[in-house]
């Protein structure tokens, strides 16, 4: 029944374009610190930890930012966050540990909108619908579907597409760290675009 909802069609796609966008570069952020920042291993914890924290200072946030223009069109503010901050990422070399720390804040600041807002536009899709009390396990399955089928295509083709590339975990030549870079970041740049296009066009503009 959910995939006969145009409502639904259009969320899951957003969500499952977006997820993908989101899954690459955690798949590849260890190489990136290590090979194309050369960060010490120590450093890790750092990146990592300001990621997660900045995050969850931020769902406050983008709350009160809901309140004031929606659901949908703060997701899409989310996401073109994301967009910049991996662009500038895309820029950042051996030694550049502070400013992809900032990198890691930013983009953990821009999750927030991703821990929130998809699961409360699916509520909302379940209501319009009329499925409440009815279809929720059915709706919620095929989410649950595409968040691991996310998590899947992320690392069964990210992994195996840099390979085939040229580039190596370890490897610090100029040819493969270029790729590791469209991969880590210039890759979630378009899906991310993608996605927000999507957004704007299938439930943004449908709103109004």
């Amino acid at each position: 029944m959910p995939l006969q909802r145009t409502n639904f069609r259009a969320l899951l796609a957003v969500f499952v374009v977006n997820g993908i966008a989101s899954a690459v570069p955690a798949t590849l952020i260890l190489f990136f610190i290590q090979d194309r920042l050369q960060a010490p291993v120590s450093a890790q914890p750092l990146f990592l930890g300001s990621y997660f924290l900045c995050a969850a200072l931020a769902i406050p946030g983008w709350l009160a930012l809901v309140r004031r223009i929606g659901l949908a069109r703060t997701w899409v503010v989310g996401m073109l966050l994301s967009i910049a901050v991996f662009a500038f990422a895309s820029q950042l070399g051996a030694g550049d540990s502070t400013p992809f720390l900032v990198v890691c804040a930013l983009s953990g600041v821009a999750l927030g909108t991703d821990l929130t807002l998809p699961s409360a536009l699916l509520a909302g899709v379940i209501a319009t619908n009329g499925d409440q009390g009815r279809a929720e396990g059915a709706y919620f399955g095929w989410w649950n579907f595409a968040t691991k089928l996310n998590l899947a295509l992320a690392a069964g083709v990210a992994l195996p597409l840099l390979s085939w590339l040229g580039y190596t975990p370890g490897a610090r030549d100029a040819a493969a760290l270029q790729t590791l870079t469209w991969a880590y970041c210039l890759l979630p740049c378009a899906l991310k675009l993608l996605a927000t296009t999507l957004l704007t066009t299938l439930i943004v503009r449908k709103s109004l």
